[in-house]
C-alpha cells in the first residue's frame, strides 16, 4: 500500500553504505549501476539492456529468494517536498516490491502492480526533505523467479497524492430498508457510512433514476441519503442516469415520464430534471459537490434522440444537464462520464466531439475495471492523453474487484470464474485490496496532478433478499456481493484499508 512509513525496511541486513550526491545519478541506468548502491542479495540487483527508453534497465531478479535494495542517498538539497517518479515492470508474487522516498524518518512508498503482460507503468511517491537528505529506495523481497525492473528515474520538487478517495453507495439506504447489517472492523454493527468515513473515505457516489420501480434512487432517496453523507463530512457525487433503471454502454432507456416527447421536449426535461434535484439538494444544505450528466455515456444518452449517430443533439441534451447544473452551484463541478477507461481510440473520439461542440464540462469520469476494460498500462496511456490533450482533471468514476468467487445468495455473480480475474490479482481479499491500492497509484501518477482520485463501485451492496439488481423485480438476486467493501458478514474487507492512499 502506498504509506508514509518509518524506520528501516531491511532492518535484517548489514548497514548501508554509499556516497553522497547532490543530484540523482544515472535514472535511465544507460551507464549500468554507476551512482546506485545496492545491500541484500547483490547479485541479484543489477543493469541490463532492453530499457523502457535507451538501452538499459534495473532488474531485480534471482533463480533463488532475494531481498535486495538499489538506492541512491542524495544530499545537499533544498529541503521542501519531492516526488520520485519511476517507470517499473513486475512478475508479481513477490513478498513485497515498492519503490520509496524517504527523509529522516519519513518515508513514502508506493508498491509495484503486476505487469505480467510487459507493459511498463508510470509509479510516483513523494517526501518532504529535511535536513537537505534524502535516499531514493527501489526494493524487493522476493521468491525464487520473481522479477521487477525500473528505469527512467527521476527527482523533482513537488508532491503527490489523491484527493478524492471515493465509493458509490447508491445500493445502501435499500439494503437497510430490507434488512441489511454493517458492522466496523471489530465486528459491531455500525453505520456504514460511518464505517467508510473512519476508513478514510471522503467522497460519495449516489445514482439518480427519474421514477425507478421500486422507488429507489430517486429524488427522495437521494435527499435522505445526502444529509447523511454530509453529516460526516463528506463530499458528493450525484450521477444523472435520465432513466428509470441502469444505464451504461448498452442501454440507455428514455424515462417513461418522458416517452415520446420531442428533442426540444426532452432538453427541457433532462435541464428541469436536473435542476430539481439539485436545487432540492442545495435547499437542504447538501449541495452536490459533482455531477455526472449521464452515466457511461459511450453511445450517447436517452436514445434515439441523443445518441452519438447525432452528436447535435446529444450535445444539446448534455448542455442542458451542465448548465442546470451550474445555475444551482457554480462551484459544482459537471463530469462526463464513460466505460472502457483502456480505449483511448473511444474518449478522443468523444470528448473531441463534445468539445468541438462546445458542451460544458470540468472533469472527465472513466469506468475502468480491469477483468473488462484492459491492463492498468492501459488506463494510464489513456489518461495521460486525455490530461494533456483535454487539459481537465480526470477520475474514475468506477472500478471493482472481487474479494471471493462464491456467492451469497442464489443469483450468479457477474465475476465468479478463476480465467475472469487479472493476471496478479487473486479473488482473496489481499487481491481486493491490491486492486484498489494499484489502480489509485496509476490515477495518482496522472501528469500535472490532474488525476483526483477512484470511487469504488457499489461498496455497499451486499447480498440482501429483496435489494436485487433489477427494480422492477424484487425476486431477483445481487450479483456483485463479491466485490463489495463489505464482506459477507457485513465487515470492512481488506480493501477498505486503500482509503488511506495519500
Amino acid at each position: 500500500m502506498a504509506a508514509a512509513l518509518g524506520g528501516a525496511a531491511l532492518t535484517a541486513l548489514p548497514a548501508r553504505t554509499a556516497s553522497a550526491a547532490a543530484t540523482l545519478a544515472n535514472g535511465g541506468f544507460e551507464s549500468g549501476t554507476t551512482g546506485w548502491s545496492t545491500y541484500g542479495t547483490s547479485a541479484a540487483s543489477f543493469a541490463e539492456a532492453g530499457g523502457r527508453t535507451g538501452g538499459g534497465r534495473l532488474s531485480h531478479w534471482s533463480a533463488s529468494a532475494y531481498r535486495v535494495e538499489t538506492y541512491q542517498y542524495l544530499t545537499g538539497l533544498t529541503n521542501g517536498t519531492y516526488t520520485l517518479t519511476a517507470w517499473v515492470r513486475s512478475s508479481g508474487g513477490q513478498k513485497s516490491a515498492y519503490l520509496a522516498l524517504k527523509s529522516g524518518s519519513t518515508e513514502q512508498r508506493t508498491d509495484l502492480p503486476p505487469t505480467p503482460n510487459g507493459t511498463w507503468i508510470r509509479l510516483v511517491t513523494s517526501v518532504t526533505v529535511t535536513g537537505g537528505a534524502c535516499t531514493v529506495r527501489l526494493y524487493s523481497d522476493a521468491h525464487a523467479g520473481n522479477w521487477a525492473n525500473f528505469d527512467d528515474i527521476t527527482l523533482t520538487p513537488g508532491s503527490t497524492g489523491l484527493p478524492l478517495k471515493g465509493a458509490d453507495i447508491s445500493s445502501l439506504k435499500k439494503s437497510e430498508d430490507f434488512g441489511g447489517v454493517y458492522r466496523n472492523a471489530s465486528g459491531a454493527r455500525s453505520d456504514a457510512i460511518a464505517v467508510l468515513k473512519s476508513a478514510g473515505m471522503n467522497y460519495a457516489r449516489l445514482r439518480v433514476w427519474v421514477d425507478p420501480a421500486d422507488g429507489y434512487c430517486d429524488k427522495a432517496q437521494v435527499l435522505a441519503v445526502a444529509k447523511r453523507i454530509k453529516a460526516h463530512g463528506m463530499k458528493l457525487l450525484v450521477d444523472f442516469h435520465y432513466s428509470d433503471t441502469w444505464t451504461d454502454p448498452g442501454a440507455q432507456t428514455i424515462p417513461s415520464a418522458w416517452a415520446g416527447h420531442s428533442y426540444a421536449r426532452l432538453k427541457s426535461d433532462v435541464h428541469d430534471h436536473t435542476y430539481d434535484v439539485l436545487n432540492a439538494l442545495k435547499a437542504q444544505g447538501t449541495t452536490a459537490d459533482m455531477v455526472q450528466i449521464g452515466n457511461e455515456l459511450n453511445g450517447g444518452m436517452l436514445w434515439p434522440a441523443g445518441s452519438t449517430s447525432d452528436w447535435s443533439q446529444l450535445a444539446g441534451l448534455l448542455t442542458a444537464g451542465a448548465t442546470a447544473a451550474k445555475s444551482v452551484s457554480s462551484n459544482t463541478l459537471v463530469a462526463l462520464h464513460l466505460a472502457n477507461g483502456g480505449d483511448n481510440a473511444l474518449y478522443r473520439t468523444w470528448f473531441d466531439n463534445a468539445v468541438s461542440r462546445k458542451v460544458p464540462f470540468d472533469v472527465i469520469g472513466l469506468s475502468f475495471y480491469g477483468y473488462w476494460h484492459g491492463a492498468l498500462s492501459d488506463l494510464q496511456a489513456n489518461m495521460d492523453d486525455l490530461a494533456a490533450r483535454y487539459a481537465k482533471p480526470l477520475y474514475v468514476a468506477e472500478t471493482a474487484y472481487p474479494f471471493r468467487l462464491d456467492s451469497d445468495d442464489d443469483w450468479e455473480d457477474v465475476i465468479d470464474k478463476t480465467e475472469e480475474l487479472v493476471g496478479g490479482y487473486p479473488a482473496t481479499e489481499a487481491g481486493q485490496a491490491a486492486w484498489f491500492r494499484d489502480i489509485q497509484s496509476v490515477v495518482e501518477a496522472v501528469p500535472a496532478r490532474r488525476g483526483l482520485g477512484v470511487f469504488w463501485w457499489d461498496a455497499t451492496w451486499t447480498a440482501v433478499e429483496g435489494n436485487g439488481w433489477d427494480p422492477t423485480d424484487p425476486s431477483t438476486g445481487n450479483a456483485w456481493e463479491n466485490q463489495a467493501l463489505f464482506d459477507y458478514d457485513g465487515v470492512p474487507t481488506e480493501a477498505m484499508s486503500g482509503f488511506t492512499h495519500r
